[in-house]
């Protein structure tokens, strides 16, 4: 697979999407080359571990949900100075995975057993509103709890604010940690609200307004996403191999 045809496929996957949001500031293609590209290692962070994890599996493409951040001061530069070392492609794709039909959301939704999306997240005013996806059948919280606990592989935390079976969950993926978006979650008669970062607004908002959450780290709640997009482009470039790099726990929540 070059360039021009691992392009033309993120094209095809995404539409508009990517019109809906500017190159390099919300996804973007870095260090590719000539070269025929045969081996994707994904994760949903780049840093210099993950590239120096690539370079040991013999990756030529590396693709993740998130850059490397500007404000983790000299990371992103020293990401720049390792994918030039060791011959590594980039790409990473942040909002327009999130909002994908496959994406981030409706990935791990899915996941959970959720068979029935009711919505897709998408942006509304320039912030991200919740995805909803419904059980065929109610279940309990802690069943739900256990589901997502062995998914993401990691502690995950729980605050039970009613009594209620769940059949309808209010998720953002990642940093979904507004009272904004959990307030959209009891408008929409939510029986959970589920996210990947927690804050003490969050918290109080949610037992304010009587709200079950649960919240995993931002890392796990969103590789789902990006294993969901290199299984498509395995899907049309068959002879690519694909692997998950290992990404540390290190969000769990006490």
């Amino acid at each position: 697979m070059i360039i021009q045809q691992f392009r033309s496929h993120i094209d095809e996957l995404f539409g508009q999407l990517l019109k809906d949001f500017n190159e390099n500031e919300e996804y973007g293609y870095c260090n590719f080359s000539s070269a025929n590209y045969k081996k994707i290692g994904y994760a949903t962070n780049i840093t210099p571990e993950i590239i120096l994890q690539a370079a040991e599996k013999n990756v030529d493409l590396l693709v993740t949900h998130h850059d490397a951040w500007d404000f983790v001061y000299g990371m992103k530069e020293r990401c720049l100075e390792l994918l030039k070392e060791y011959n590594i492609a980039h790409f990473y794709i942040h909002l327009p995975l999130d909002y994908a039909e496959f994406g981030t959301c409706n990935s791990l939704l899915r996941l959970l057993g959720a068979s029935n999306i009711i919505q897709q997240s998408r942006q509304v005013e320039g912030q991200s509103s919740i995805g909803i996806g419904e059980f065929d059948s109610p279940i309990t919280i802690e069943k739900l709890l256990g589901v997502m606990t062995n998914l993401l592989g990691e502690r995950v935390y729980f605050q039970r604010n009613n009594n209620k079976e769940i059949r309808r969950i209010g998720m953002i993926t990642g940093a979904g940690n507004g009272t904004n978006q959990l307030r959209e979650a009891l408008n929409s008669n939510c029986d959970v609200y589920i996210t990947g970062e927690k804050t003490l607004y969050t918290i109080q908002y949610a037992k304010f307004i009587n709200m079950n959450i649960i919240i995993g780290s931002h890392t796990f709640t969103e590789i789902f996403g990006v294993r969901s997009l290199v299984h498509k482009v395995q899907e049309k470039f068959q002879d690519i191999e694909v692997l998950q790099l290992n990404e540390e726990h290190n969000e769990v929540i006490e």
